[in-house]
């Protein structure tokens, strides 16, 4: 599916594109997607899935949340930067799904926030940051990642780690 959309766009893309691209059958697509829109989400969401799972991977409760928030965004950024088509795929093409592709996206979303919230909130001090600011922070980051989309400015990706933990300590503040 990345490579089908990469090529051609989302809209341009067909079935028939999709697997000969993954060598595979009309009749295995089948089993697994209902259509171009399932497959489409079912990608992002595995490609997110494994971008957080990269973020997760960074965090270490002996530091601060501070620490780790920043620690957590460049491993982030830095697999987002490495691999632009699908990149582009995600960020842009998800859009064009509508109501399904809306409601994926909120779904990662929220899993950001839920991993912000946990490693901010379990600072001593008690809670910090709002569901909502949480929320807020990822809409924030999501715009600079799709500005660094637009730019062509991909592999500077990793360089919003300094705006982004900026933003993130100015609203706990």
């Amino acid at each position: 599916m990345a490579r089908s959309v990469a090529a051609k766009g989302y809209a341009a893309s067909t079935v028939s594109d999709i697997v000969r691209e993954a060598e595979v059958s009309r009749r295995t697509f089948y089993e697994y997607f209902s259509g171009r829109a399932e497959c489409l989400i079912a990608l992002y969401e595995a490609a997110s899935f494994g971008a957080l799972r990269v973020l997760r991977s960074t965090l270490d409760p002996s530091r601060s949340w501070q620490t780790q928030v920043e620690q957590a965004l460049q491993a982030y950024f830095e697999c987002l930067a490495s691999d632009p088509v699908l990149l582009r795929t995600l960020y842009i093409e998800i859009l064009g799904l509508g109501a399904p592709g809306l409601a994926a996206r909120r779904r990662v979303n929220q899993d950001i926030a839920d991993v912000m919230l946990t490693v901010i909130n379990s600072d001593p001090s008690g809670v910090l940051l709002a569901p909502d600011m949480a929320m807020v922070v990822v809409g924030g980051i999501n715009e600079l990642i799709l500005l660094a989309i637009e730019q062509d400015n991909i592999q500077g990706i990793p360089a919003i780690t300094a705006t982004a933990a900026a933003l993130i300590r100015a609203v706990v503040g």
